[in-house]
């Protein structure tokens, strides 16, 4: 067995859900991802919920992943950001002094992001508030290629569609932006069905983690699992790159 691990980005860094050789699970936060790349051993997979591989130009929909995964969601579609160009995310690193600033840099991003895609689209808040954690791993990723075979981008809804029988999931995680506990176990139980001992996925999550982050990073332990034994599939398939040769596909 390789050593799998299943990772979100939360509050505290990132958090991880990690199956070792003789089976058992753990979950752990880290600071940043670098951090458990070098704790894991040199085999390990390690299937990321962030965005992987950043076009110099985007379409319609965003980097071609997107678009392919949304069609499988149905009603859960909406959980898959449109992800801009390479300059659009690397635009505005900050640091913020401000919520206006930031609000301001978010607008400065769009603009990028519209010069850089085709019809010109800007950038949702929500994936501006995710282009620290994308900056992080394709930094990451531009240092040390030789992570690329074995660091994959995942994503928890794709990951629940694939373990539910190519069936999206019948009710949101979360509506109005708070957790919806009907969603949460529907996940749960499919989970463990799924081979996850019960007892981990309903442990309290790891501090500096919220609940829905943990539940995703054991969804996409199942995708890293998958790759490993060489059954993940991949949207699209083969997977694009990016300028830099950084792939570009969503795993499932």
């Amino acid at each position: 067995m390789t050593v799998c691990a299943g990772v979100d980005g939360c509050k505290a860094g990132w958090v991880a859900a990690i199956r070792d050789t003789d089976g058992t699970l753990r979950a752990q936060v880290v600071a940043t991802l670098e951090t458990l790349v070098e704790q894991l051993p040199d085999d390990a997979v390690i299937a990321v919920d962030m965005p992987i591989g950043l076009p110099e130009r985007v379409g319609k929909g965003g980097r071609g992943p997107e678009a392919l995964v949304r069609r499988q969601l149905s009603a859960r579609q909406s959980s898959v950001f449109s992800i801009p160009s390479r300059a659009a995310v690397h635009a505005e690193p900050g640091p913020f002094a401000s919520i206006e600033e930031w609000y301001a840099a978010h607008r400065r991003a769009s603009d990028v992001a519209r010069r850089t895609s085709e019809p010109p689209r800007g950038v949702s808040i929500q994936a501006f508030g995710i282009f620290s954690k994308i900056r992080e791993i394709d930094d990451l990723l531009v240092r040390r290629p030789g992570l690329r075979r074995r660091v994959v981008e995942s994503h928890p809804e794709v990951a629940f569609w694939r373990a539910n029988g190519s069936v999206a999931m019948s009710l949101p995680k979360k509506i109005k932006g708070r957790v919806n506990q009907a969603g949460m176990d529907e996940r749960r139980a499919l989970l463990v069905r799924s081979g996850l001992d019960a007892p981990f996925v309903t442990a309290a999550r790891p501090r500096g983690a919220a609940d829905d982050d943990f539940l995703d990073a054991c969804a996409v332990l199942l995708v890293a699992e998958a790759y490993a034994r060489g059954s993940a599939i991949c949207f699209p398939d083969p997977p694009l790159a990016d300028a830099r040769g950084i792939p570009i596909a969503i795993w499932a």
